[in-house]
């Protein structure tokens, strides 16, 4: 399964409106005007072509020089730029498509053919939006355009429009059938509110990606940590000597965060984290004690609620973490307790 925030779900902030305006959009947008004034602004269910080259004549890859005697010759090397525009022109115009879009140039002459043929043209969009657009729309990106096949054409786009937000247009290219990447769009009254919308809402998708990768969730509040203190404290009760160290080194250090919880909130830190800990000894005493498999297998969901600093079982306020993020910090903290030792 292929998960990648970065690349295909891009999150473009717009200064100005407000933080309720932001959306998710069911396809893509990007910060472009169309090439001609002439050209539609606005298409239903769209034929969409992407390309890579430029749609203007080619120079020479070394350094030419031409000398040019007859005045005929020179109106004869012109015509030849031209026909060779037209007949990159003719062979896009022969797929009817709607919109065609490339990271290069596209000359006045191929506007002015496109825009003839009731085309909209789009030049110089990025690499990574070109391939945004192509995983929204069905559409595949072509290099040459004597290359172009009817399967390269994007037929998923519902609807294209270009929209004025402040003071610059976008185009929006949206109700994409099943859509493989997409655009998130962030309103704010200013780029600082912005900035902190795009940290908090990448931290999201970030849990969200980790989920998806190893779907276990464990209980918030510091009950997870909780539990492990609980039960590493027992298990060093049944080990003698320095060997117990450890085990109520670690457990100690695993109540940090419950701990912080209780001091963020403002409550009494030390009844809270007894409370608590009480909580997690009687559940973990009554497990142990138990005959039937249900009590025995029972986690304690038991954890601190981080507003009203209240104790409360986890399941119940729904506040889950990602399972593989509480391992990697627990090895990461032993490891670097080790290091320093």
């Amino acid at each position: 399964m292929e998960v990648d925030i970065k690349r295909y779900a891009k999150v473009e902030k717009i200064p100005g409106g407000e933080i309720s305006d932001s959306c998710v959009l069911k396809g893509v947008m990007f910060n472009k005007d169309v090439t001609h004034s002439k050209m539609r602004r606005k298409i239903e269910n769209p034929r969409i072509l992407l390309l890579d080259s430029p749609l203007e004549y080619k120079k020479g890859e070394s350094q030419t020089n031409v000398e040019i005697t007859d005045e005929e010759d020179w109106n004869t090397m012109l015509k030849m730029e031209e026909e060779y525009v037209e007949n990159m022109c003719m062979e896009i115009i022969a797929f009817k498509p709607d919109i065609v879009i490339t990271e290069k140039g596209v000359s006045d002459l191929a506007q002015h053919f496109f825009a003839k043929a009731n085309i909209t043209a789009f030049r110089r969009l990025r690499k990574t939006d070109n391939n945004r657009v192509a995983r929204a729309t069905g559409a595949t990106i072509v290099s040459r355009t004597d290359e172009i096949q009817e399967s390269d054409i994007g037929t998923n786009c519902g609807l294209f429009e270009m929209r004025k937000i402040g003071d610059e247009y976008f185009a929006f290219l949206e109700e994409c059938k099943d859509p493989k990447a997409c655009t998130i769009m962030l309103r704010g009254g200013s780029k600082d509110v912005l900035n902190e919308i795009e940290r908090n809402l990448s931290d999201a998708m970030q849990v969200v990606r980790n989920v998806i990768f190893d779907p276990k969730l464990l209980p918030g509040g510091g009950a997870t940590e909780m539990a492990v203190a609980t039960g590493l404290r027992r298990a060093g009760q049944k080990v003698e000597g320095v060997q117990q160290g450890p085990f109520m080194a670690v457990g100690e250090a695993m109540e940090v965060i419950p701990r912080t919880l209780a001091q963020n909130c403002g409550v009494s830190v030390i009844r809270t984290v007894t409370q608590l800990r009480a909580k997690h000894a009687a559940a973990y005493d009554e497990a142990e004690k138990s005959t039937d498999e249900k009590t025995k297998t029972k986690p304690c969901n038991w954890g601190i609620n981080g507003i009203t600093g209240d104790l409360v079982d986890m399941e119940e306020l729904g506040i889950w973490e990602p399972f593989s993020v509480k391992v990697q910090t627990i090895k990461t903290a032993i490891e670097s307790a080790c290091m320093i030792l």
